[in-house]
């Protein structure tokens, strides 16, 4: 203790010993102390020694340090001393006090240099691990810090160690679970460390439940009201999910991101917020935009806009984007968060066209918006915002397009001055003085045109009232002369990429725009000069613009076709400086720039010159126009002719994918009736089967109560087995009256029917006689009637006999069932006299049993004789039908020789009228004629004569 007191300063009579020395001697003892106490006292002057000379302690005892993690480990005390100096030994994060302005780099150079002397034994990082696991506080807080301390100096080589070490991560991972708030969130720094830039320990962390366990503690330190440790928490969320899309899926397949939504619930006071809830809120729309990001998979990004509408996080960024008093930059990114929420979605996109502002009257969200971007005093930040917000809006949306440009042509334009479109600002916006008003205005037009050929048509019936007294002229012609009138780079640079924009596919818009007669010229000229290097991207854009006149010309002006431009070009300007203007644009550095992400992201005003969409389109047409230019007619030609075929295949691929389409739609409508049939069919199969098992109990009943009516009566319960036995009998009984009632109505039903048939017959018989007394050349037919009716009579007798055998019967079986309700009556006393005996019982049930044996067989019997009663019905039918047959020959005949008597009286007629005629004439001719009547009485005359003479002989 002695040699202690004076380490740490106490008196001591000789000279004092430097830093080094007492630092040797302090290592001397723990080498090679051998009580415990010597030891722990030793490491712990060590570590009082090891921010001061931290260099002297890092070199003469990190190995001894680490010697005593090996072997003391069932002393907490000095295993946690000995972290304790390890970690002031390989840590830069020293007190102020102590810290120089000379000394950063060199303090960087020894955590480096000691972090890669402690790593390069493998086995030091795996026992720190081990160490991590212990619950002491004493040792696993040390050991926390010293392995953060150990990934922040050497994070790629100590991230790999953890990798490959069995459950390496997995042991980190319960540190979120410690009630110790202290070791917990030393636990989130030390993951922050572990998960940067490495996604296999993302993914691990990530799947031991990560992100169940960071929302638990953003929620119970309070949301975005919470302190630094949600800031921590959000930022280890950011780096399990940058760039890492199976994070990003497993975070949106968990439904987390529904747990987001309350982060964003600001109340309608929101003044005064602090600068932790600033940064905290800042870290969760990132997080939001992380999920959303351009760069990630479209899928991915897709599945995620969609989930965040659904549970309601989008209205709530909107609230938040509408609401008063918010910070401005908490706004700028919100502005930001909802573009790309909205990016290429069209339901998040027509949800965001629906927003109104709180204001009155209400205004639509993105016409406040736009106010905002065309306001020159708002900040440059939030005008990048808002435009971004424009043209993620835009994005894929051909239905906003159209929305957009409707403001602007003349059948929309309010008339009443009372509301300010969308397109009206972009108007003020375009022609204002502020140039990058002009810029921001000709940017978010271009993206209402974007890869839409209808709008750009239609955009050029839109009219512009220049001044007062002036005829007005066209957006197109109003562009191109505030072009010419040299204004600034950025407003030039913002018209040029816009009527590149609008020119491009669109051969109209390009007529329109040679129709004007100074264009042209204007083009050239500012090509062939020779200009400053400010210059040099407005003429790069001129060339582009004039390649696009030559590429999309339709040749429909004489004077101004691809051959004729072409030809202008090699003698203004020359094909080779041409090019050369071209390449301007590729090379120049704004351009790679805005290149490389769609958010507009500018250090200064003065370097907003190019847009990413735009940079696109150059890219894709600086090869076609640079091949243009060299192209001969022949070759423009062929171009053509190909250009046609495969506008002809395209509109033959439309017609069929239109085919296709209609076809599809007409299959998921016959799947879905297949659906509901199917379901259908297996409700009746489950009813049919449920009826089933229904009349199998119903079997097995009736089984049963057979059994139980064929069991020996003769046992105590005697009473209630008879009193079931006459039951069983009442309803064979009931049965049976229920037959004769039907063979009762089906006898009723055969003598109907034998009466209609005895009237057919009878009505045929008369109708035969008539016949037969009229004509006699019908005898023939009328004896095979006759015969025909004698059958039929005889058939009639036999059903009649047989009639009367079964109603014989049924009157038998009626007696037979009074006897058996009789019987039933006399069966009741039995029932109720206690001392009835068994074999009368057994008696009874056999009488009763013979009986319905009887009853069954002669209703078997009626049933066969239905049967006879039916075929001699038939035979009867078939019968009549026959007389029927000849009945209306007969009739036919009779009528014929009707006709022929009645023509033999007409002829006999037609004699008459002659006869008279010509005795007439013989008469006047002077030839004595007798009359007929005198004819008739001499006849009779001689007949009266020759029958006296027979009277006389």
């Amino acid at each position: 203790m002695n040699f202690l007191r004076g380490v740490m300063g106490g008196p001591s009579a000789g000279p004092q010993p430097s830093g080094a020395e007492t630092i040797q001697k302090l290592c001397d003892r723990v080498a090679s102390s051998t009580l415990l106490d010597d030891r722990r006292d030793a490491v712990r002057a060590l570590k009082s020694l090891s921010k001061k000379y931290r260099l002297e302690v890092g070199i003469q005892a990190m190995e001894h340090l680490i010697h005593v993690l090996q072997t003391d480990r069932s002393d907490s005390e000095i295993i946690g001393y000995a972290l304790d100096t390890l970690y002031n030994v390989i840590s830069n994060d020293l007190e102020e006090e102590e810290q120089e302005e000379n000394l950063p780099k060199q303090v960087d150079d020894l955590g480096s240099q000691f972090t890669e002397i402690f790593i390069k034994q493998q086995e030091n990082v795996t026992l720190l691990l081990t160490l991590v696991e212990e619950f002491d506080f004493h040792v696993r807080w040390p050991g926390v810090k010293l392995l953060t301390s150990l990934l922040k100096q050497q994070g790629p080589q100590v991230q790999q160690i953890i990798l490959v070490s069995p459950m390496g991560v997995s042991r980190l991972m319960d540190l979120l679970a410690d009630s110790r708030e202290v070791i917990r969130n030393d636990g989130v720094l030390l993951l922050q460390q572990l998960t940067k830039s490495n996604a296999a320990i993302q993914k691990i962390v990530a799947f031991e439940n990560a992100f169940e366990r960071l929302l638990d503690v953003i929620t119970e330190e309070g949301n975005s009201d919470g302190g630094i440790v949600v800031e921590d928490c959000l930022l280890l969320l950011q780096n399990l999910l940058k760039n890492n899309n199976s994070n990003q899926n497993f975070f949106k397949e968990g439904s987390y991101i529904q747990r987001m939504k309350p982060w964003f619930e600001v109340g309608d006071d929101n003044c005064g917020w602090s600068a932790q809830k600033v940064t905290n809120l800042h870290l969760m729309l990132q997080l939001v935009r992380v999920l959303v990001s351009p760069t990630n998979p479209p899928g991915a990004t897709s599945s995620c806009q969609k989930a965040m509408f659904h549970c309601g996080l989008l209205q709530q960024l909107c609230t938040i984007l509408m609401a008063t008093g918010v910070p401005a930059d908490i706004l700028t990114e919100t502005i930001n968060t909802v573009s790309e929420v909205i990016r290429g979605c069209q339901m998040n996109q027509d949800y965001f066209a629906s927003v109104n502002a709180p204001s009155n009257p209400p205004r639509p969200a993105i016409v406040v918006l736009l106010m905002s971007m065309v306001n020159e005093r708002q900040p440059f930040v939030l005008r990048c915002a808002v435009l971004y917000c424009f043209q993620c809006f835009l994005y894929k949306n051909q239905k906003g397009q159209g929305e957009i440009v409707s403001t602007l042509l003349p059948s929309t334009i309010d008339a009443t001055g009372n509301s300010v479109s969308a397109g009206q600002l972009l108007c003020g916006g375009l022609f204002s003085t502020d140039s990058l008003s002009n810029w921001c205005a000709a940017v978010a037009l271009a993206h209402a045109l974007q890869e839409n050929a209808t709008l750009k048509e239609q955009l050029l019936r839109v009219q512009l009232a220049t001044s007062i007294g002036n005829p007005p002229v066209s957006l197109l012609q109003q562009c191109t002369n505030i072009l010419s009138q040299g204004s600034k780079v950025q407003t030039r640079v913002g018209l040029l990429m816009l009527l590149c924009t609008w020119l491009s596919n669109c051969s109209i818009a390009v007529t329109h725009f040679l129709h004007n007669p100074a264009n042209i010229p204007f083009l050239t000229g500012q090509i062939a000069e020779n200009l400053g290097e400010e210059e040099q991207l407005v003429q790069g854009l001129c060339a582009l613009l004039l390649g696009i006149s030559i590429y999309y010309n339709d040749n429909s002006l004489e004077n101004y076709r691809k051959e004729k431009l072409k030809q202008l070009i090699e003698k203004r300007i020359g094909r080779e400086n041409f090019i050369e203007k071209l390449g301007f644009i590729s090379k120049h550095e704004l351009y790679s720039r805005a290149a490389q992400k769609p958010q507009p992201s500018f250090s200064s005003p003065d370097h907003m010159m190019f847009d990413h969409e735009f940079t696109k389109l150059v890219k894709e047409l600086e090869g076609v126009i640079s091949k243009a230019i060299y192209k001969s007619s022949e070759e423009d030609k062929k171009e053509e002719e190909v250009k046609k075929t495969l506008e002809q295949h395209d509109n033959i691929v439309t017609h069929y994918k239109k085919v296709i389409r209609e076809q599809d739609q007409e299959l998921e409508e016959l799947k879905q009736r297949i659906n509901t049939l199917t379901s259908q069919n297996e409700q009746l199969q489950g009813t049919v089967t449920q009826q089933v098992s229904q009349i199998q109990q119903h079997k097995d009943q009736y089984n049963l109560l057979k059994v139980q009516l064929g069991k020996d009566t003769q046992h105590h319960n005697s009473h209630s087995d008879t009193f079931q036995m006459n039951g069983i009998q009442m309803e064979e009984v009931s049965k049976l009256k229920e037959e004769l009632e039907e063979w009762k109505n089906k006898h009723e039903l055969l003598q109907g029917q034998l009466r209609e048939k005895d009237s057919v017959i009878e009505k045929l018989k008369t109708s035969q006689l008539e016949i037969g007394a009229t004509e006699q050349s019908s005898q023939n037919s009328k004896s095979g009637g006759l015969e025909l009716s004698n059958e039929l009579q005889k058939e009639l007798e036999m059903l009649r006999s047989q009639i009367q055998l079964q109603s014989a019967e049924i009157s038998k079986l009626q007696i037979e069932n009074q006897r058996l309700q009789i019987m039933n009556t006399t069966a009741d006393p039995v029932l109720g006299d206690s001392g009835t005996t068994a074999a009368n019982n057994s008696e009874l049930e056999g009488q009763l049993e013979q009986e319905i044996k009887e009853l069954k067989s002669e209703v078997k019997a009626l049933s066969e004789e239905k049967e006879s009663l039916k075929q001699h019905l038939d035979s009867s039918s078939s019968t009549v039908a026959i007389l029927q047959d000849e009945k209306s020959k007969l009739q036919q005949e009779v009528a014929e020789s009707k006709k022929e008597q009645d023509d033999l009286l007409v002829l006999l007629a037609d004699q008459d009228q002659k006869l008279s005629a010509l005795k007439i004439k013989l008469k006047d001719l002077g030839v004595p004629v007798e009359d007929e009547d005198d004819i008739e009485s001499g006849d009779q005359g001689d007949e009266d004569e020759d029958a006296d003479e027979e009277e006389q002989d």
